[in-house]
């Protein structure tokens, strides 16, 4: 039986007892009327305290019971100042080598952007200097072709200007364009700077050497921009 059906009887059982003391003290009651019973009202007001201890309590206890789950939750170990602050110092590493890395980066793109730009202007002109180049071969066959002539002879005068004005162009082209001859003449023969036009062998020699220059070549800041067209001494074939 519930504590809420035994105050129930009580109360019950004491208003029993009150209504049976006023019937035997001579109280009247008319037929039709009906009085107050003051037993009753007590017996609810006390149902009724009853009830809202109840519902108190039941309340309590949930309030106890929210308050445990939110304490369970918490209870979950929170990482402590030393681990924080490795982790934090982990995330500072990774950020300074992500930083390290694009910085070197765009220096090495900021140094090729200055690398081919100046590339850009030195090699600006290499298709006029590729033909200015041809004037200088000409230059070469005249003066080949004139030969020896006497001192003193207006022949020996002429080739002598040309000569002169041969030499003139040639020091324009080097001192402010960076174009210069490269002799190939007695070298070992390189494909990267020499074009063989013709080969001879020869006992003398036990690798490729250039035998004879038919064709200067040349250089434009250390670049070849025309090869050398040459002759090549090689070893005799065993």
């Amino acid at each position: 039986m519930s504590e809420k059906e035994k105050k129930h009887k009580e109360n019950h059982g004491e208003t029993a007892e009150k209504n049976s003391a006023g019937k035997n003290s001579g109280e009247k009651v008319e037929s039709g009327d009906v009085t107050p019973d003051n037993g009753s009202d007590t017996a609810k007001e006390t149902e009724s305290v009853a009830e809202k201890q109840e519902t108190g309590g039941d309340k309590a206890a949930g309030n106890d019971c929210g308050d445990s789950g939110k304490e369970t939750e918490g209870s979950g170990e929170e990482p402590s100042d030393k681990d924080r602050i490795a982790e934090l110092e982990k995330q500072s590493a990774e950020y300074k080598d992500l930083y390290m890395r694009k910085a070197a980066d765009f220096e090495n793109y900021r140094k090729r952007m200055i690398r081919e730009k100046q590339e850009a202007i030195d090699f600006a002109n290499s298709g006029l200097l590729v033909d200015l180049i041809q004037v200088l071969d000409d230059f070469d066959r005249a003066i080949s072709a004139a030969g020896e002539q006497e001192a003193g002879s207006p022949a020996a005068a002429f080739v002598e200007g040309v000569l002169m004005i041969r030499r003139q162009m040639a020091s324009m082209l080097e001192n402010k364009y960076g174009l210069v001859y490269y002799p190939s003449v007695g070298e070992v023969f390189d494909p990267n700077i020499h074009e063989a036009i013709g080969r001879v062998p020869a006992e003398d020699v036990s690798e490729p050497v250039v035998q004879e220059e038919c064709r200067k070549g040349y250089k434009l800041k250390e670049r070849v921009i025309r090869l050398a067209q040459v002759i090549v001494k090689t070893p005799p074939e065993k």
